[in-house]
């Protein structure tokens, strides 16, 4: 990862566009409809750190480098990191391509290097994210701590959560009934029992690419990896980086056992070798998932 994401909060804070022309109006145009205030700077004014302070963000748009430069050297003398418009070697970050559906965005960036590209996969990822998307997060947000209230331990409330996201309670919100969708949310979690956990078991010798799309949604979803010395790195990225890492020695069938009482969902990493007999002492069922889709 050359370049680290990062989402700055926007409701309550400046940014600062500073310039002329259409690469201005083309940064101000990111910030329509959000809750930021947009200072917009040219002449002898962008040039002074004085309006760039207690600013969130700066750019700077402009076809006249010394301008730009100066311009950013004032954004940077206030402590405010600016981004340069065709400039990289000025910047502090890079602007990616943004999806924007309200409470959900999605961005992709080339850290400055292919623009067009970054433009191209936002298109792609665009078209499989549905309007609605900003609505459901909402209703989340909304309830959130009345499902952390409810649910304090972290894996039960992660299981709740990923049935809620397919459940009548984010239907609702997808179609706009926002009342509704809190309303199911609610009862959803005053039904909410806790179930047993689940083993799941992947041949991870890799290629990652080669991953059915079951798999991959498994690995994102594991709360307890268990890895082979011989998996692939790139298998083992896919997952959650908070889930909890064992080796396999560290796995006693005692264990096994309690993780899935306790509602856990494991995903048993291998190297070729299926280790059966550890399952068999604990007394749990598995699935083993499909390396690619039949």
């Amino acid at each position: 990862m050359d370049a680290f994401p990062a989402f700055f909060p926007l409701a309550g804070r400046t940014v600062v566009i500073a310039g002329e022309g259409e690469g201005a109006e083309a940064k101000a145009r990111l910030f329509d409809g959000s809750p930021a205030d947009v200072r917009r700077l040219s002449g002898a004014d962008a040039l002074s750190p004085v309006s760039y302070q207690g600013a969130a963000l700066a750019f700077v748009a402009s076809p006249d480098d010394a301008f730009a430069t100066a311009a950013a050297a004032a954004a940077r003398k206030a402590h405010v990191p600016v981004n340069v418009v065709d400039r990289p070697q000025l910047c502090d970050f890079t602007t990616p391509a943004v999806i924007d559906r309200g409470e959900v965005v999605a961005a992709v960036g080339t850290a400055g290097a292919s623009p067009m590209l970054a433009t191209l996969l936002r298109h792609d990822i665009e078209a499989r994210v549905p309007e609605g998307a900003g609505r459901v997060a909402a209703l989340f947000r909304s309830l959130q701590d009345e499902v952390r209230r409810a649910l304090p331990e972290p894996h039960r409330r992660r299981a709740f959560l990923r049935a809620a996201l397919t459940g009548p309670a984010a239907q609702a919100a997808m179609s706009g009934d926002m009342q509704a969708a809190a309303d199911r949310l609610r009862q959803a979690l005053a039904d909410d029992a806790p179930g047993l956990g689940v083993i799941q078991v992947l041949d991870a010798r890799g290629p990652a690419d080669n991953l059915s799309l079951r798999a991959s949604r498994a690995l994102a979803a594991a709360d307890v990896l268990v890895c082979d010395p011989g998996v692939d790195p790139n298998v083992i990225s896919l997952a959650r980086r908070d889930a909890e890492r064992l080796a396999p020695q560290d796995l006693s069938p005692e264990r096994l056992r309690r993780l899935v009482e306790d509602g856990m969902r494991v995903v048993r990493l291998h190297d070729g070798h299926v280790p059966t007999e550890d399952f068999a002492a604990a007394g749990v069922t598995i699935e083993v998932l499909p390396v690619v889709e039949a």
